[in-house]
C-alpha cells in the first residue's frame, strides 16, 4: 500500500508532507516540526531529479528522510543555540535574588536564626546570626523565598 502510494504521487508527496509539517509548525509550540518539514522538502526536491533512478526507491526515500531529518534537527539546534540571547534582566522573574546586597533595619529579632526586614513594600523571611529587632543587616544570599542576612 506504502509502495504504491509512493509511485502514484511521485516526488510531490514528500514535497506535500513538508509543507504540511511546516504549517503544523504554525499551530504547535516549539520548533521541532519545522527541521522535519525542512527535511521532507529536500527529499522531495532529490526526488524530482532522482525519480527514473533504479536505485531511487521509496525504501531509500525512507532512510535519506531519516538522515535529513536528524541532519536538520541538529544543523538547527546548533542555529538556535548560537541565536540564542542572554537577558538584559536576567534576575527579572527572581525577586529574592535581586535583594542581595541590600541592606535593610530587622522589622522583628532574629530570633533562633529566624526573623523579618523590610524591603520596599515587602516583608521578607530572613535568617542569621541572633540579632534584636532595629539592627541594621545586608542581604548576603537568596534561599528560595528567603533572605539570608550579615549583621552590619
Amino acid at each position: 500500500m506504502i509502495a504504491s502510494l509512493i509511485q502514484e504521487l511521485g516526488p510531490w508527496n514528500w514535497m506535500a508532507l513538508g509543507a504540511a509539517l511546516l504549517i503544523f509548525e504554525l499551530f504547535l509550540p516549539g520548533i521541532f516540526l519545522l527541521w522535519i518539514g525542512i527535511a521532507a522538502i529536500l527529499v522531495g526536491t532529490l526526488s524530482l531529479q532522482l525519480w527514473t533512478m533504479g536505485f531511487w526507491t521509496w525504501q531509500v526515500q525512507v532512510l535519506v528522510f531519516l538522515v535529513l531529518s536528524l541532519l536538520s534537527a541538529y544543523v538547527g539546534s546548533k542555529i538556535m543555540a548560537a541565536q540564542r540571547n542572554d537577558s538584559d534582566q536576567p534576575l527579572l522573574n527572581r525577586r529574592s535574588e535581586q535583594m542581595i546586597g541590600r541592606t535593610a533595619t530587622l522589622t522583628e529579632p532574629i530570633s533562633e536564626g529566624r526573623g523579618r526586614i523590610k524591603l520596599g513594600d515587602t516583608m521578607w523571611r530572613v535568617s542569621g546570626p541572633d540579632l534584636p529587632a532595629g539592627a541594621r543587616v545586608r542581604v548576603v544570599a537568596a534561599e528560595d523565598s528567603e533572605l539570608v542576612v550579615e549583621a552590619l
